[in-house]
């Protein structure tokens, strides 16, 4: 991973969960639905400080259509996200249910 990114992916975990982030590795993770590729890319590790829950977060980025600016995602380690995949499918759920009402999912 380059320097850029990975400052760029810590800047958000330390924003959105107030911990101090280092990277720790990245992995690649495929998402894979029906025999269809849902989500193919690489998922950046790191371990908090100073966070009251978790002890590591999983960051990454995706492009988004017409704009310069990718979307990040930072995700925190827990006991229903225990890794990289887990993450992935916790954003895919959430994005895809962003703004339905509660019991709609």
């Amino acid at each position: 991973m380059n320097d850029a990114a990975a400052e760029q992916l810590k800047r958000v975990i330390e924003t959105q969960h107030r911990a101090k982030a280092e990277f720790a590795r990245s992995v690649r993770v495929l998402r894979a639905h029906n025999n269809s590729k849902m989500w193919d890319g690489v998922v950046h590790i790191f371990n908090l400080r100073d966070h009251p829950e978790a002890k590591r977060a999983y960051a990454w980025s995706v492009p988004v259509d017409g704009h310069p600016k990718p979307r990040y995602f930072a995700v925190l380690h827990s006991a229903k996200i225990r890794t990289p995949l887990d993450a992935v499918q916790a954003a895919v759920w959430a994005v895809n249910n962003w703004g339905k009402p509660a019991g709609k999912k």
